[in-house]
C-alpha cells in the first residue's frame, strides 16, 4: 500500500502545472479557477463566474488519487460530489470521464497550452441534444488571486 501511495503522488506530481489562478472572460461573465498545488493525494480548486459584479455560480473541485484511479470531482453550486474518471495517461491533456451520470455532464478536458494558457472543455447531453462547452483561461498576471470581483 505504501508503494502505491508513493505511485500516486508522483502522478499527481505530473499536474502541478495546473495550480495557480486562471481567468477568462467571456461575454460580460467573467470566469475564473484557482487550483492548489498537488499534494500526494489531491489538487484541490474552486471556480466562480462573475456577472456585473455578482457572483452568478460556483463550484468546489478537486481531482484526487484513489486505489482504482483519479478521479475529477466536480461539486457546483455546493451540490454533493459527483466523480468522473481519468481515462488518459496523466500529462498535458486530461480526460475525465462519468459516461453514467444522472446529469447532463459525460467529459470533462483540462488542456495545457503554454505556461500561461488552460483550455477546458465540458461535454455532455441536455434534453437528447450533445452539446459542448469550451473555456480558453489565461494565468492570472501579476500574482492577483481575482479580477472578477474587484469593484471599481
Amino acid at each position: 500500500m505504501m508503494m502505491l501511495g508513493l505511485i500516486l503522488a508522483l502522478t499527481l506530481h505530473d499536474l502541478a502545472w495546473l495550480a495557480g489562478d486562471w481567468q477568462m472572460t467571456k461575454g460580460k461573465q467573467c470566469i475564473e479557477e484557482h487550483w492548489t498545488a498537488p499534494s500526494a493525494n489531491m489538487l484541490v480548486g474552486t471556480s466562480r463566474t462573475v456577472e456585473s459584479g455578482r457572483t452568478v455560480s460556483f463550484e468546489f473541485v478537486r481531482i484526487e488519487a484513489r486505489t482504482d484511479g483519479v478521479y475529477y470531482v466536480a461539486q457546483p453550486g455546493g451540490r454533493p460530489p459527483v466523480d468522473f474518471k481519468l481515462s488518459t495517461e496523466l500529462g498535458p491533456e486530461l480526460i475525465f470521464l462519468n459516461p453514467g451520470h444522472a446529469d447532463h455532464l459525460r467529459r470533462i478536458v483540462y488542456r495545457r497550452e503554454g505556461d500561461d494558457g488552460l483550455f477546458a472543455r465540458v461535454e455532455g447531453e441536455s434534453g437528447g441534444r450533445a452539446f459542448a462547452e469550451d473555456y480558453a483561461y489565461r494565468r492570472a498576471s501579476g500574482g492577483a488571486a481575482s479580477r472578477c470581483g474587484a469593484t471599481k
